[in-house]
């Protein structure tokens, strides 16, 4: 009785919050029971009920696996006697071992490589796709060569820019904005992918300044 009364104040919870509460498939279960092998009904056998829900309620995300292959870098390392590793979530695309690729950004001019291994959670493959954090073994590149923040990408078709136009809202003190105006020459810290760089904002000629 205890349990449906929680699972009754649940869905009015979830419903309050606009989310369809009558509908979202509650699974009751313990996890110490499963760990433990005691009652069996809320232990070990609520655990396939719940995956099952898992697979048919929750949609498969849609990867962009028909664009070219891309991947902000999240992470460097090295590898003793196997070379340079760079970690990341693939954005679009695939990669297969013995794909060639460039790495572009935050430094001058592009460096090009070849994945000579892909890995994902300790486990040796033969591509990652989109969706998939993976680390991608690199020929010919020292740990110093590449950053977090640069992209990984298919040659040709990234390009790397220092200045772009943009049409902004600046949200207010009571949004968790600025409580302040900035003018042209403001540097602010901008957040693009995995990269965190400085940049400078120039106001068009008839703007003076921009308030919140």
């Amino acid at each position: 009785e205890l349990l449906e009364l929680v699972e009754m104040e649940l869905r009015e919870l979830l419903s309050f919050y606009k989310f369809p509460g009558d509908e979202i498939p509650i699974i009751r279960g313990s996890a110490l029971s499963a760990l433990q092998g005691t009652n069996e009904e809320i232990g070990r056998k609520a655990i396939p009920k719940l995956m099952d829900a898992v697979d048919e309620y929750i949609p498969d995300p849609v990867r962009q696996l028909d664009k070219p292959f891309l991947m902000p870098i999240e992470d460097v390392f090295s590898i003793q006697g196997r070379g340079t590793v760079a970690t990341g979530r693939v954005e679009q695309g695939m990669v297969k071992v013995g794909d060639d690729v460039e790495i572009l950004g935050l430094m001058q001019g592009n460096l090009k490589s070849t994945v000579t291994g892909v890995e994902m959670f300790k486990k040796i493959l033969d591509h990652g796709q989109a969706g998939d954090n993976v680390g991608l073994l690199l020929r010919g590149l020292r740990r110093e060569d590449i950053q977090r923040g640069q992209v990984i990408a298919k040659p040709g078709t990234v390009k790397t820019y220092k200045r772009f136009e943009a049409e902004i809202y600046v949200l207010t003190k009571d949004e968790g904005g600025r409580h302040t105006a900035f003018f042209s020459n403001y540097r602010p810290q901008f957040y693009m992918r995995t990269a965190d760089i400085t940049g400078k904002v120039e106001l068009p000629e008839n703007v003076k300044m921009v308030m919140p």
